[in-house]
């Protein structure tokens, strides 16, 4: 068989896969076109749950045993690779979209249980934030200062606030107030959304991670830099970047509020230095955004936005946005 031969043949089978994984979902794969939908959760009770922006998680129907197994067994086959009482974790992205997948079957649960953290097809802009009472004016404009002023903003939350979403918004507004800037953005899920002309996306893999892509994003003469989330050492080699001459930023962090923020960059940096580097944190951080999961009303809001402004006492410092 010829080259044409074999990929056909590879293009057929990827196509019978991806029917085999819509017939799995049913009626829950119309909820990942859905523009709004952040994240569809199958709990081991066979409950799907949805989680929408600006609205409470809901139960959004329901998947037998078996049919999730099944669902996860085709996942895995897109990657050549089972899932098993010996392998019973799965994380990829979904071959359908590319949403974030995370899959685990029993021993470790007592049922098949599966997170897909949808892909963002749609930018919530700042206005639209207000808009719904996820942020108020003030939170608004204090953002909007930040990025014509090029300071950097450290956004944070915990699992599932919306983080990335909100880092998206403030992307957006980034494009729209500095259209001749560029922009290089560094992630390792395709999760950054970025409308702005002059833009490099750059994604991290198994074998070049994220610090040695921001070793290389220093020769591409780039006016600001933004990274999907820091997990590790990268913190520092970000901070030094935006500490050189590339302010005006955004990264993400998991974080419950501003303050625990800093303390997560200053943990990773421990990573990789010895050396405390509190200096560099509040010379390179200069706005945080924190945002979180709310029981009711919107379902997010967010809760700070802060300056930092120095650490002292053995503190940081913050102070409220004119």
């Amino acid at each position: 068989m010829g080259d044409s031969g074999k990929t056909s043949t590879r293009e057929e089978q990827t196509r019978r896969l991806a029917e085999s994984m819509k017939r799995q979902l049913g009626a829950l794969c119309g909820l990942l076109h859905e523009s709004d939908v952040v994240e569809l959760m199958l709990n081991a009770d066979g409950t799907v749950w949805v989680d929408r922006l600006g609205q409470p998680m809901q139960p959004a129907g329901t998947m037998p045993p078996a049919t999730a197994e099944s669902f996860i067994a085709t996942v895995a086959s897109t990657l050549r690779s089972t899932v098993t009482r010996e392998n019973p974790i799965l994380e990829c992205e979904l071959p359908l979209d590319g949403s974030r997948f995370e899959a685990l079957i029993p021993p470790v649960v007592s049922a098949p249980v599966f997170t897909i953290r949808r892909k963002a097809s749609a930018v919530y802009p700042l206005q639209e934030y207000e808009r719904q009472r996820i942020m108020t004016a003030r939170q608004r404009e204090a953002i909007e200062t930040a990025v014509a002023l090029r300071r950097n903003i450290l956004v944070v939350g915990g699992t599932g606030t919306g983080k990335t979403t909100l880092a998206n918004g403030i992307i957006d507004h980034i494009a729209k107030a500095a259209p001749g800037h560029r922009l290089v953005i560094i992630e390792d899920t395709a999760e950054i959304q970025c409308a702005a002309k002059n833009a490099v996306i750059m994604r991290a893999t198994d074998t070049v991670d994220m610090q040695r892509l921001l070793k290389a994003t220093m020769r591409l003469r780039p006016d600001r830099i933004i990274v999907g989330e820091v997990r590790g050492g990268e913190a520092l080699s970000l901070l030094k970047a935006w500490n050189t001459g590339h302010s005006g930023g955004v990264c993400t962090v998991h974080a419950n509020h501003a303050r625990a923020g800093l303390q997560r960059i200053e943990q990773l940096i421990a990573e990789v230095s010895q050396t405390p580097m509190r200096a560099l944190i509040v010379e390179a951080v200069n706005l945080i955004v924190s945002i979180v999961k709310t029981a009711s009303g919107p379902g997010r809001l967010i809760e700070e936005v802060v300056i930092v402004e120095r650490f002292a006492d053995g503190e940081y410092r913050f102070s409220e946005p004119e």
